[in-house]
């Protein structure tokens, strides 16, 4: 009956996102295997140096070339933060109070699932990177990819980046009620091939991206009425928390550096270069 509705080019069907059974982890370790993380944390706020995770869900998976394998572990815990969860948390997170009562992490499992990995994923890195590195330890020295900033979801033929759209436009729903959940949904809205030819699919571009470097270039000194014309090109703000400088600032892929040398030479510095450059790898990438 799906069949049917779906050929008659009215309907779409969404089929409901089974998780992948976790599989014993191979052994011997083939050479060529690696191990990806995806993870998932719900917080009391936004703000990692004051707020606390009340929940995190994990999905380890082997790869190669680019390719998703097998699940071969997971875990899920909830934690009781120091100060209540505040109504509009339980309403964003469907966390409340009272499922969080006396509830500890063991971060011994949390670890013990990290330290093998050679990648860990989350559906935006800048959010959830700062609060596992104060949480657990091993989340500081591993490379991290974003699946929001790191896939080309437009070329892909998606209109947006919410993993709930993702979900949908890759034809699945799934019951996202714990973080664990969204962790097996990203998996496969990642798995998936690509629906436009020539671009490569979602997992292939997070891998080859993580495996470069960027350069972090902060504009310092820039003239103030400049400030719009390095906006335009892509350059934010920083107010200088959190160690960053004080200035306009934008990473770049390494070949690009050539391009914005010459425009920040002759377009914000008159001919000289008052630019500082940061190198950073996946291991680097997405810190606060």
């Amino acid at each position: 009956m799906a069949r049917q509705l779906e050929e008659t080019g009215r309907y779409r069907v969404l089929r409901q996102l089974v998780p992948r059974p976790v599989v014993p982890t191979p052994s011997p370790w083939p050479r060529d295997l690696k191990l990806g993380i995806i993870l998932d944390t719900e917080t009391t706020g936004l703000d990692h140096a004051t707020h606390e995770v009340i929940e995190i869900g994990m999905v380890a998976f082997t790869y190669d070339d680019g390719r998703i394998h097998d699940v071969v572990g997971v875990f899920s815990g909830l934690r009781e933060p120091k100060q209540p969860i505040t109504p509009d948390i339980t309403r964003i997170t469907g966390i409340t109070n009272e499922m969080v009562r006396g509830q500890v992490l063991d971060l011994d499992a949390v670890e013990r699932l990290v330290e093998p990995a050679d990648l860990v994923i989350a559906h935006n890195a800048k959010f959830d990177r700062p609060f596992c590195e104060k949480l657990a330890r091993g989340f500081d020295v591993k490379p991290w990819a974003c699946s929001v900033s790191e896939v080309d979801w437009t070329a892909l033929g998606f209109e947006g980046t919410k993993l709930g759209y993702l979900v949908g436009q890759a034809g699945h729903f799934h019951n996202g009620h714990r973080a664990v959940d969204d962790c097996h949904a990203l998996l496969e809205v990642l798995a998936g091939a690509s629906r436009v030819a020539g671009v490569p699919a979602p997992f292939s571009q997070l891998v080859a991206s993580a495996g470069r470097t960027r350069l972090r270039i902060h504009a310092l000194g820039s003239p103030f009425h400049t400030k719009d014309v390095l906006k335009a090109r892509g350059y934010r703000w920083s107010d200088g928390s959190g160690g960053q400088a004080k200035a306009w600032w934008r990473d770049i892929d390494e070949d690009a550096f050539d391009d914005e040398d010459t425009f920040l030479r002759d377009e914000i510095y008159g001919g000289f270069t008052g630019a500082h450059v940061q190198r950073l790898t996946a291991c680097e990438r997405f810190k606060v």
